[in-house]
């Protein structure tokens, strides 16, 4: 069986017409076309094959690039683009996308559904760390808001609480 990409007879390999081949379409068309081709082949794709069709390969995919590498690729490749990104935008970006995307998960999940999820978190938590745990913590937190705000600050909000529980006292007399 003769070896389609040898040469042979000073003829041009299947290689190498290939190569010649896509370097003249790169050189005859622009960015836009091969956009436009690729939205269009995108789409008659996208119309031929079902969701399940593309979670099935998505899986697939996935396996086998997690066969192929280990823990630390994924974390360093992870680095990498979030250092892209953070270097792309600034603070006001992220603000505003995870303000959009906190307003479009409460707009799909009623109060129940957080209650349920910020409870399954409480207990998976409570289960993993001990008393010591959440003391060293807010003890740490203790001392980082303290030395985050002066005296007068903590004047402040314990009038605020004070007037507050008063009110409610009042109110619950009535």
């Amino acid at each position: 069986m003769a070896n389609n990409n040898k040469r042979r007879n000073n003829k041009m390999s299947v290689e190498e017409a290939g190569q010649k081949g896509g370097n003249t379409v790169s050189n005859k068309y622009d960015k836009d076309h091969f956009q436009e081709i690729g939205q269009k082949g995108g789409n008659t794709v996208s119309d031929k094959y079902d969701k399940d069709h593309f979670q099935e390969i998505g899986q697939k995919g996935g396996n086998t690039v997690s066969d192929k590498y280990d823990k630390e690729h994924f974390q360093e490749i992870g680095q990498k683009g979030g250092n892209t990104v953070s270097d792309k935008y600034d603070k006001e970006h992220f603000q505003e996308i995870g303000q959009k995307g906190g307003n479009t998960v409460s707009d799909k999940y009623d109060k129940e559904h957080f209650q349920e999820i910020g409870q399954k978190g409480g207990n998976t938590v409570s289960d993993k760390y001990d008393k010591d745990h959440f003391q060293e913590i807010g003890q740490k937190g203790g001392n980082t808001v303290s030395n985050k705000y002066d005296k007068e600050f903590y004047e402040e909000i314990g009038q605020k609480g004070g007037n507050s529980r008063s009110r409610n006292n009042n109110n619950s007399k009535r």
